[in-house]
Parts: structure tokens; C-alpha cells; sequence
């Protein structure tokens, strides 16, 4: 029963590295082109001159929100408040990705039928009015000037958005940096049952902005809290790193792993526990010494004993453990009376994000309080250059003296309205 269940599984998963949700087609090139000046659309000159690109790099300073919450099953009301998990009144950012885990209840319906897109659908519409939303008026102010994130109309787009079973990942940049984006990816990995299935595993989403490629890995890793279940999470990693491949594309100069990238982020209910016993865990987490339960966090162990996520970074943790809260409570599971065979989890941050090499700038770290769920959502606002090739073109005529090429050159300072047809 459970070999063909898997075997059908396995031949309805959704392949390819363009199979995700987006509010525009993945093939964009041409788009970028047009929009960074790059097509020439004027009159070619005669076999005589040829054009000749100038290029100039710049950076552009750019504000990522990045989060991570396993919702445990809950599909979200209508009118559910984003703004706790987003805050987008209070620092706005440039790009959004958000990432869930146990989007759908992880039964065996859910993990071995089609993934139920109805879910992902409904959290993407509440991100895009959260994003979208338009700012109240204050005083006089003209309602038309109040769209948007602090007053700004920003029309944020979402760029791509995968489902894995419960893990989802959905990326947003505002409108005016879409054109820019390129060679948008997903690659799912399986962990789960019989380490393929993916009730565990991840879902890593790949873009390239201007000249600078983003690698997000959303993850749910092994559950467990028992001695020695951080090897199947450490067993879990390698196997994501390994097994995520994108596209090289037509020049083969893309990344393909996802440590090749520019930027990489690792997000996720990661199950990493704390290693001391259950009442000396709570009774530490109660008395908030959060430096003493982080010295025996798996996670951070791990790290520094090179067993894993070697050259990774991760902020400074001031915030509670995320996990096991009683839903709808700011109570830990455990603290009141449970059933007889149900097991005992103790406060853990399962929930982290961590990231990769040089290049990104952490600026916040935190978790929000929304209470639905038994995690608590966990958020942290990076900054980041991206780089820019601000592309132009020159005239030079090879049967030309070096005299006259100065003369074409000098164009530039020619009123451009009476030598319109001069690039420069």
C-alpha cells in the first residue's frame, strides 16, 4: 500500500524550476532589457560606425524582510491582521519573503494527494492587502496621497510563490523594482517519509536583482527532542544543500547551488531544541536567562562544532523561545494540565533565521506575537547593496581620424533636442 501511495506521489510532484506562482510570467527577459535601456529601439547607423557599450557600476542600497512561521495547520480568517507579522507602517523594506511551515495539517492526505493550493492562495491575498494597503489620512491630507507604505504607493508584486506540501514560500518586491528582476527559480527538496516525501524539507527560491543573485531556503526540518535528534536535522541540511540545483541558464554563468549565490538566507522551523532537562529549561525560560539556554542550544552547538552550517551567521537571540505555545496563549505548552500519553515539549527556538557569507546586514531581529498558532512567528530586516551596470553607447567610426572621433565624441554637450539621433 504506502510503495505505490509514495510511487504516485512521487509521478504527480510538480517539477520544473519555473513551476511556481507569480504575479507575471517567469520569462522576463526581454522586459529587463526594455527597461534598463539595454534594447536600442533608434535607427542603425550605416556599416561605416559602429556602437560601443560603456558601462559604469553603482549600488543600490536595498532593505530585505525576511520571516518565518509555522502556522500549524491554521488556514487564516478573511480579515486576518498581517501588520504584527509584516509591520509595514513601521519599517518598510524593499523586498518581502515570507516563509510557512504546516500550512496544511500534516496527515497523510495532505502529504501524499496534490498540494492544496487553496491555502497558499489565501495567505498570498492576505499579504498583498497588507502590502497594498492604503494609509490613513492624517489631518487634511489629500486620501490620494496616502497609499501605499508610509503615504508611498509602492504596488507590491509578488515574484514568486511555492507550496510544498505545508512548507510555502512567497516573495514580494515593490513595482518599480520588478522590471529588474531576472531568472526567477524554485527547488524543492523532500526529507520527509522514506526521505523523499515532503512533510519535511524545503523549498528554495532563487532571483537575480540587477546584477545581484538572492537564494531563500524556506525549511521544516526532523522533529523530536530526544538525545541525538539534532543528527537527523544536521542529516536534514546537508541533504538541502546538496540536492537544491537550479538552472545555469543559456550562458551557464547562473549559480546553481544554492552556496553559489550572492545572498543566501536559511529560514525555517529548523526543531533545533535546547539541551538541558525539560523543568531547568522552564525554569530558566520563566526567569528569562535567555544567555544560558543559548549556550545550550542545538543549533548554536552544532555551529560551533563545525557539524554544521559552517560560515553561517545568525543574530543576536533577545527573545523568548518560539515554541511550544497552548494556541491562542501566551502560555507554554506544559504549563497546564495535558493529557496523560501526550508528550512533553519543552521552550525551544525551533524557529531561526540564519544566513550566509559577506554582504548582508542584519538590523533587526525579533518575533511577532500572533498567537494562533503553537510557534510564534520569528522576523529580521537585512540591508544589502545590490549591484547596478548602468549601460551606454558611444559612436566610433573606424574610417574616422582620431581628430574627428574627438569632434563625434564632444556630441554629448549638443543641445540633445537638434542631435536627438546621437547616443551617449
Amino acid at each position: 500500500m504506502w510503495p505505490r501511495l509514495v510511487a504516485n506521489k512521487i509521478l504527480r510532484k510538480s517539477v520544473g524550476s519555473n513551476n511556481f506562482v507569480a504575479d507575471f510570467p517567469p520569462d522576463t527577459e526581454q522586459k529587463f532589457l526594455e527597461a534598463s535601456g539595454l534594447v536600442d529601439e533608434r535607427a542603425s547607423f550605416t556599416s561605416k560606425s559602429i556602437l560601443l557599450e560603456q558601462h559604469k557600476t553603482t549600488h543600490l542600497n536595498t532593505k530585505v524582510f525576511v520571516s518565518t512561521w509555522n502556522v500549524g495547520g491554521i488556514v487564516p480568517d478573511d480579515g486576518f491582521d498581517m501588520e504584527d507579522l509584516l509591520e509595514t507602517h513601521q519599517t518598510p523594506c524593499d523586498i518581502y519573503v515570507l516563509g510557512f511551515q504546516e500550512v496544511v495539517p500534516l496527515r497523510a492526505s495532505n502529504v501524499l494527494g496534490s498540494d492544496n493550493n487553496k491555502v497558499s492562495t489565501k495567505w498570498n491575498s492576505l499579504i498583498r492587502e497588507a502590502l497594498n494597503k492604503e494609509a490613513k489620512p492624517h489631518g487634511d491630507k489629500d486620501l490620494s496621497e496616502s497609499k501605499g507604505i508610509n503615504g508611498i504607493s509602492q504596488d507590491f508584486r509578488c515574484i514568486i510563490s511555492k507550496q510544498m506540501v505545508g512548507i510555502l514560500i512567497t516573495v514580494w518586491v515593490r513595482g518599480d523594482l520588478w522590471p529588474y528582476i531576472r531568472h526567477p527559480n524554485v527547488s524543492c527538496v523532500g526529507c520527509g517519509i522514506m526521505g523523499c516525501l515532503g512533510n519535511k524539507g524545503s523549498v528554495s527560491v532563487r532571483f537575480q536583482l540587477h546584477e545581484t543573485t538572492f537564494c531563500f531556503v524556506c525549511s521544516h526540518l526532523a522533529s523530536g527532542g530526544r538525545g541525538r535528534d539534532e543528527r537527523q536535522r544536521n542529516s536534514d541540511v546537508n541533504e538541502i544543500l546538496a540536492r537544491s540545483s537550479f538552472p545555469r541558464g543559456s550562458s551557464l554563468d547562473l549559480p546553481k547551488k544554492i552556496l553559489d549565490h550572492d545572498r543566501v538566507i536559511f529560514l525555517g522551523d529548523l526543531n533545533y531544541r535546547i539541551s538541558l532537562p525539560e523543568e531547568k529549561t522552564r525554569l530558566l525560560v520563566e526567569s528569562k536567562e535567555w544567555n544560558i539556554l543559548l549556550e545550550n542550544d542545538q543549533l548554536r552547538m552544532e555551529i560551533l562544532n563545525g557539524q554544521i552550517f559552517r560560515g553561517w551567521q545568525e543574530g543576536i537571540v533577545k527573545f523568548a523561545p518560539t515554541y511550544k505555545y497552548v494556541p491562542n496563549s501566551d502560555l507554554y505548552y506544559g504549563c497546564i494540565t495535558y493529557k496523560k500519553d501526550e508528550k512533553k515539549r519543552a521552550p525551544a527556538w525551533c524557529d531561526r533565521i540564519i544566513w550566509y557569507g559577506n554582504g548582508l546586514k542584519q538590523h533587526e531581529y525579533t518575533r511577532g506575537e500572533t498567537k494562533i498558532s503553537d510557534h510564534r512567528p520569528v522576523k529580521a530586516i537585512f540591508t544589502t547593496e545590490i549591484t547596478v551596470i548602468r549601460r551606454g553607447k558611444k559612436i566610433r567610426n573606424f574610417f574616422f581620424s582620431d581628430r574627428f572621433e574627438d569632434r563625434i565624441n564632444g556630441y554629448s554637450s549638443i543641445d540633445s533636442k537638434d542631435y536627438s539621433w546621437i547616443s551617449t
